[in-house]
């Protein structure tokens, strides 16, 4: 009997410490399976949302190439928003909207450096990673990182681009609207640089509404006050657009010089036919990419640049066919 109590023990002893052993080695495959299920899933659900300054633009299409092929590359999902207008009070209501929403990063061109600012702060606030791509807001705290154009140096290069095509008098500056951070910096160096080529403004600048129609009518004003007008400098793709429309229905294709900002195909197609003498081209899908890589290395604590200046270069009829500078010309989809 006591032989009997005594193996009973010992079988009841042996299978618990089976079973816990079991249980020991399913426990650590559940917790290796989950560890692995987690990071594939940290890496899935990450979510970027491109707010673009306006939809439908070269400039911005190529940026949202570039950032498409970076969130492709590192598994995370990309949407892309943006107003059919560049308005602050556009775009305003989607980014309150994507602060509902809270994706993991958020990449934005701001409509304006002002009134951007309260959405962009509730979206950050509520724990989203925000990088600033072309456009910048006044307050210094948004973003954990900022890429645009080195956009006054952009500037620079207009009005030399204007010296070298024999310019030496008066010249007009045509821009979209006061209060947008990129072209309000190409303004400046622009201004800079034709007061050292000793231009003579006939204006002060002058503004398109970042609508081509608009700009065609200012030029023609222009013209019909100044008609010994010999550039203009028009500061982005649509303004430049209608510049070259208003110049042409002057009859002075040729005679004006001028120099648009961004390539566009419309653009290049003005620069083929000569209504347009020089582009200064920026290389949004740069920004795009890096955009994407600045917002996952804050997501997994790396080391973020907080400033980035990325390049431009002037277009003309004898170097557009250079390989080196036709790749910048901007996509019209991905």
């Amino acid at each position: 009997m006591q032989t009997r109590k005594l193996f009973s023990a010992v079988s009841v002893f042996t299978l618990a410490l089976g079973l816990a052993a079991c249980g020991g080695d399913s426990t650590d495959e559940a917790d290796t399976s989950t560890s692995e299920t987690n990071g594939a899933a940290g890496s899935e659900e990450r979510s970027i949302t491109l707010m673009v300054g306006v939809k439908g633009d070269p400039f911005y299409v190529s940026m949202e190439c570039g950032a498409r092929e970076a969130a492709e590359a590192a598994g995370a999902t990309l949407e892309v928003q943006g107003p059919d207008k560049f308005d602050a009070t556009l775009q305003n209501p989607m980014l309150d909207a994507v602060a509902s929403t809270k994706p993991d990063a958020l990449l934005v061109a701001p409509n304006d450096v002002k009134a951007s600012v309260p959405p962009l702060k509730r979206i950050q606030d509520g724990g989203t990673k925000v990088v600033l791509v072309d456009t910048t807001v006044d307050d210094d705290t948004i973003g954990v990182s900022r890429i645009a154009t080195d956009n006054n140096l952009g500037g620079q290069k207009a009005a030399e681009a204007l010296d070298e095509l024999g310019v030496t008098g008066k010249v007009l500056v045509i821009s979209t609207d006061p209060g947008v951070s990129s072209v309000d910096a190409r303004v400046d160096g622009f201004g800079t640089k034709a007061e050292e080529l000793g231009f003579t403004q006939v204006s002060d600048t002058q503004y398109s509404h970042n609508t081509a129609s608009t700009a065609a009518q200012v030029v023609s004003a222009a013209l019909a006050k100044d008609p010994d007008l010999e550039g203009v400098f028009a500061t982005n793709l649509f303004t430049a657009q209608g510049v070259a429309t208003g110049v042409k229905q002057a009859g002075k294709s040729g005679k004006v010089k001028i120099v648009g900002f961004d390539a566009g195909p419309d653009q290049i197609k003005q620069l083929e036919a000569g209504d347009v003498q020089a582009l200064v081209a920026q290389k949004p899908y740069d920004i795009g990419l890096q955009g994407v890589e600045q917002a996952l290395a804050a997501l997994d604590g790396e080391s973020v640049t907080a400033e980035i200046q990325t390049e431009s270069l002037v277009v003309t009829q004898d170097n557009m066919d250079d390989p080196e500078v036709s790749k910048y010309i901007y996509k019209a989809s991905c």
